[in-house]
């Protein structure tokens, strides 16, 4: 007898009845109430744990802290659970090659893809049907809720091969939405040129993916003789915006309206923004987060700064994730959103704290250092951060920065600023444009490097 196929595997009625997207959507979730929310999160949350306890991962995990089956009774007791990382996953799969053993694979279909490995060597990702198609229609749903039309045109620029980011992407927009997809990829996948003549041919009106990436392509657009918002008409960007200045995209791509999202390869997309703009909705129906402490690990108050800690309430099937964190640092608000939808907001990813550098004890996110340089049109935008170490065996940090036309005095002037803006002296070296792209790897990668570590090992 033959195993079930993926689709075979999958109830898209019920996917879509308890994760609903467009009209059904906001009916839902501007009607719905914070205690009614907090039932359903512990109504999967229950089922979620049991899952947990099928996989090795979790018991050794847990088990390691005198945690039994049992203890664990509601999200209230989540924080008694010990986090993970993407390190204690690769020393899983190091111990149990080549896929971990944090997953419950059984002979069902399964999906194997892996991260970019921006923070390190990259990481197997495995989905199952259910897990899969709800983090797809997490992403589509958002989109249209934005404001994606049917007779819309998406060019989509993540990467492709192992990685997860685009094929998840197109899966998405292809499964959830009418829209016409373009499954452009990185500039190494099909060059920038070429991207900026496919937006042309085919009309397209919205762009997806990492914006230090799409600006450039907007800047190739323009050296080419197309105007964007003209020539190419995009009248809207999905991207991750982070610290930088959404004005600065905007004006690049015309005018067209930009909006932040944020998520990752192992849980999905977690938040994004809404119609209003205004804060990362938390798609709290699909997951549960916490902000907790860098150094101690603990949940901080609402408002506080913290890494994202999140546990995926809808992945039951291959490989669930349970206090998973990402290091990735943001902050929930506390005042009432424009919308009326019953979930809570972000701030938005403002950094990761595993790649924040100490200098004479002023903690400092690169990210940061994007938003500071924005709208100064001597610069491309364009910079990377060396972590180096001086023979007095104190830290520096130098932060190249592609200028325009170079010279001392717009040195000065930037070391200056960013000296004021960041609380600490800074070195400032001016390269000419394109002379960052060796070291960032903005043709290469999904997400561009923005700090090297050159300090001796």
């Amino acid at each position: 007898m033959n195993a079930p196929g993926y689709f075979d595997s999958l109830d898209f009625k019920a996917l879509k009845a308890a994760y609903p997207a467009g009209e059904d959507f906001t009916a839902r979730y501007t009607a719905m109430s914070r205690d009614e929310l907090r039932a359903r999160q512990e109504r999967d949350f229950a089922l979620l744990m049991k899952r947990g306890w099928d996989i090795p991962f979790y018991r050794r995990l847990w088990g390691a802290k005198g945690i039994a089956p049992g203890d664990i009774r509601s999200l209230e007791d989540l924080p008694k659970l010990p986090s993970f990382d993407k390190a204690d996953l690769m020393a899983s799969i190091a111990a149990h090659p080549p896929l971990g053993d944090f997953h419950g694979r059984t002979d069902g279909p399964v999906i194997l893809h892996t991260t970019s490995g921006t923070t390190g060597k990259p990481q197997v990702l495995l989905f199952g049907p259910w897990g899969r198609e709800v983090g797809n229609l997490l992403v589509a749903r958002m989109a249209l809720w934005q404001g994606l039309r049917p007779d819309d045109v998406v060019h989509s620029v993540y990467g492709h091969g192992m990685i997860n980011g685009g094929h998840y992407i197109r899966e998405a927009f292809t499964h959830f939405t009418s829209a016409l997809f373009l499954p452009a990829g990185t500039g190494i996948e099909t060059r920038s040129a070429t991207q900026v003549q496919l937006m042309r041919e085919f009309g397209a009106t919205v762009l997806v993916g990492f914006v230090d990436y799409l600006r450039k392509l907007a800047t190739i657009a323009r050296d080419s003789g197309l105007e964007p918002g003209r020539d190419i008409p995009v009248r809207m960007i999905i991207g991750h915006l982070g610290m930088e200045d959404r004005a600065a995209t905007e004006a690049a791509w015309g005018g067209a309206k930009a909006y932040d999202w944020y998520g990752v390869g192992d849980t999905g997309a977690i938040a994004g923004e809404g119609p209003d703009r205004d804060g990362l909705y938390i798609w709290e129906d699909a997951q549960f987060l916490e902000i907790c402490d860098v150094e101690t690990g603990a949940p901080v108050p609402p408002g506080n700064t913290g890494d994202m800690v999140v546990t995926s309430l809808y992945k039951r099937d291959v490989a669930p994730v349970i206090r998973f964190n990402t290091h990735d640092v943001s902050a929930l608000r506390t005042d009432r959103n424009a919308t009326g939808m019953v979930f809570d907001r972000i701030r938005g990813f403002l950094g990761r704290s595993d790649n924040m550098v100490k200098l004479k004890g002023i903690n400092l996110f690169p990210h940061a250092i994007g938003a500071i340089l924005e709208n100064r049109p001597e610069l491309t935008g364009e910079y990377v951060c060396r972590l180096w170490r001086g023979p007095d065996l104190a830290d520096q940090l130098t932060v190249l920065i592609e200028h325009r036309a170079i010279c001392d005095t717009s040195r000065a002037e930037l070391a200056s600023l960013l000296r004021l803006r960041l609380g600490v002296e800074v070195q400032v070296e001016l390269v000419p444009p394109g002379a960052t792209a060796p070291l960032t790897e903005i043709d290469l990668r999904q997400k561009p490097l923005r700090l090297i570590d050159a300090r001796a090992r």
